[in-house]
């Protein structure tokens, strides 16, 4: 039985390999990719500093 088992482990750690790597290449590769990230207004530091001061000072606008 334990046999089995670790036949069933190896095949679902292979096959979960096989996934990752098809993904990634899918993806375009994940590390040196050429396309810049999008970043959208709430990922980025500056903007959401801003709405802070705007919500504090909206005279200042």
């Amino acid at each position: 039985m334990l046999k089995v088992l670790l036949v069933v482990a190896a095949i679902a750690v292979v096959v979960w390999v096989l996934v990752r790597m098809t993904l990634r290449r899918l993806d375009g590769g994940g590390g040196g990719s050429s396309r810049p990230r999008v970043m959208g207004p709430d990922d980025d530091p500056d903007f959401l500093r801003g709405l802070d001061r705007r919500r504090r000072d909206p005279e200042d606008d």
